[in-house]
């Protein structure tokens, strides 16, 4: 069974195509990665599939259900952006339960499960903390340990590392790759760094003007890649 479906996604806005017939089938516990340049349509493709866009066509199955229409808290998905979104005025605890507080869940269920996310993110010593007193990597830690708290069918990420130096991608990666490992989650994830897609993806589609221009393993697209773009793009040197 297919985690997420997308089936001839387009997108128009006016005259301008920015998706030209995006079909991509994604199996439970895939780790896929849309990796292109700015413009190529990556992130909205992935905001089409939150909900945070409706597609000009095609169709987003996710678990074998069309979610077309469906508001994104409808879809059993979660989302972490490139910028942090906490809370200033709550302690990380509260950031991170926060989505299970709006949905009624009972408290003593909510902080074993704040918990438990904090242990697996490494950050328990941090719960009483604010945002402000934070560094950019304890932050993006709180931001995914807010989206993976809720336990959802698929994490979808927009270019979540892009504001942290080197060496803390770096960091983060590892921890990504390890989390995934762990869950065995389904994760859609949005870059334009091609190490980063190398190191984390299960499979990689590289995107270009609103098209795919391959969509394989990342031994595939380093190894055999299936035109001269990608080539340039992911080949290094290029």
């Amino acid at each position: 069974m297919s985690a997420v479906e997308i089936r001839n996604i387009q997108k128009r806005y006016g005259d301008v195509e920015t998706l030209k017939g995006i079909d991509i089938a994604l199996e439970s516990g895939e780790f896929l990665v849309l990796l292109g340049s700015s413009g190529c349509g990556k992130s909205t493709l992935l905001n089409i599939i939150a909900g945070l866009a409706e597609p000009s066509g095609g169709d987003i199955l996710i678990g074998e259900r069309s979610v077309l229409g469906a508001h994104p808290k409808d879809r059993d998905i979660a989302m972490v952006f490139q910028s942090y979104a906490l809370y200033p005025n709550m302690s990380v605890a509260r950031n991170i339960g926060f989505g299970l507080e709006m949905r009624k869940v009972p408290a003593s269920e909510r902080e074993k499960a704040v918990r438990n996310t904090a242990r697996l993110l490494q950050i328990e010593n941090l719960l009483d903390r604010k945002p402000s007193q934070l560094s950019g990597g304890q932050r993006q830690r709180v931001a995914i340990g807010r989206a993976l708290v809720r336990n959802p069918q698929v994490f979808l990420f927009d270019e979540p590392l892009s504001n942290l130096d080197a060496k803390l991608r770096m960091e983060m990666r590892t921890e990504l790759k390890r989390l995934h490992q762990m869950l065995k989650t389904t994760v859609v994830y949005v870059t334009h760094d091609q190490i980063e897609a190398m190191t984390l993806a299960t499979r990689i589609a590289v995107m270009r003007d609103g098209r795919i221009e391959q969509l394989g393993t990342p031994e595939e697209i380093y190894d055999r890649p299936a035109t001269l773009y990608v080539a340039g793009f992911v080949g290094s040197p290029p």
